[in-house]
């Protein structure tokens, strides 16, 4: 059977409530006669049972709150059969309290449980000080008192490692299952910028050779080279995604932009800063190029495109402007993706109509 931690705190307050009462029950048993027997039975089920509750309602995570009717009834269990017990058996009956202690801590708000310790340490004291028969010896009374707060804290000390320790594999589990939504959703984003980009130069370049095979053999044979040639890029564009390592640059996405847009029928102009950035940096404004290229190619009919970057304060901006609104509302889906990117360094992303008709997306990012 596999030794659980829980298991283990159970088995090691067991071992120590048998440990301190076992003596006292035999004693109390064999010299108490039929009364001691019965009052010592009494005192046992009402002392253990809210014992044991409340142990178990401790491992199982339960908050503290205020004094209840089990704690009230182990309480007296406690302490009652002391003063009651025949032919002076109650002494030893103390070792009752320092288990109880154990209990008021687990089932106690701090503040209640530290005040009733202070009674509780001074009622031991006196207590074990008083039990040497030559008098009253100081050095008992610190035994008794140092006793009922080490056996109350171990007690207390043992469930909460088995409750912290259950916390933090939980928390340990919901880590593993946040990183995994955040390879999902790197994968999702990293599929929809990259091959979103490839596809529409796929479908473009088919559509033209399609167009051209009739008139321009030559020229449509040339777009089907290209056209293998983009879906291979694409293919590689997937096992990258998937081995989680995208290597992209600035330059090169707007070279690659700039012939997609060509082959469109849009002009294009670049305008690009000498700009030395790190590599996050210029990785997340050449994904801004490929999304903005893709919505152009997509959704817009735009004859004139511009692709520029600037440097101003200590920061980077990218501007992929249009002539021709896009019919509908740019993907959604790929600003999100942008917008996380260019969060993640501290930027941010806007995209808006420009009063001419035309359509302004911008990035920018600390350099």
């Amino acid at each position: 059977m596999r030794v659980t931690p829980q298991r283990l705190a159970v088995g090691l307050i067991v071992l120590i409530s048998v440990g301190f009462m076992i003596s006292p029950v035999v004693l109390i048993s064999q010299g108490g006669g039929p009364a001691g027997a019965a009052m010592l039975a009494v005192a046992l089920v009402a002392f253990f049972v809210p014992h044991w509750l409340h142990v178990r309602t401790a491992l199982r995570g339960a908050e503290p709150g205020g004094p209840g009717l089990s704690l009230l009834v182990q309480t007296l269990a406690a302490y009652a059969p002391i003063p009651l017990l025949p032919d002076g058996l109650g002494k030893l009956w103390w070792g009752a309290p320092t288990i109880l202690l154990g209990s008021l801590l687990l089932r106690l708000r701090p503040p209640l449980a530290l005040g009733a310790l202070v009674p509780m340490t001074v009622l031991q004291f006196v207590a074990a000080g008083a039990a040497d028969p030559r008098g009253f010896d100081p050095l008992y009374g610190l035994q008794g008192a140092t006793t009922l707060f080490l056996t109350g804290f171990v007690i207390y000390g043992v469930v909460r490692l088995v409750v912290v320790s259950r916390e933090l594999e939980q928390a340990r589990m919901e880590l593993a299952e946040a990183a995994v939504l955040r390879e999902r959703l790197r994968i999702s984003r990293d599929l929809h910028d990259g091959l979103g980009g490839s596809l529409a130069a796929i479908a473009l370049k088919g559509d033209l050779a399609r167009r051209l095979v009739e008139h321009d053999p030559g020229a449509a044979e040339s777009e089907l080279a290209e056209l293998v040639h983009v879906a291979r890029d694409a293919a590689q564009e997937v096992r990258q995604v998937a081995r989680g390592y995208r290597a992209m640059s600035l330059a090169d996405e707007v070279h690659r932009a700039v012939a997609l847009l060509e082959a469109s029928g849009v002009s294009c102009q670049t305008n690009l800063a000498g700009l030395e950035v790190p590599r996050p940096v210029d990785e997340a404004l050449a994904w801004a190029v490929r999304e903005g290229i893709t919505n152009v190619v997509r959704h817009s009919h735009a004859t004139t495109c511009s692709i520029s970057t600037s440097a101003h304060g200590g920061t980077v901006r990218l501007e992929v402007v249009n002539d021709g609104a896009p019919e509908r509302r740019a993907d959604g889906g790929g600003l999100t993706g942008l917008r996380e990117r260019a969060g993640g360094l501290g930027g941010s992303v806007s995209a808006e109509r420009t009063p001419n008709g035309g359509f302004r997306l911008a990035v920018e990012v600390p350099a």
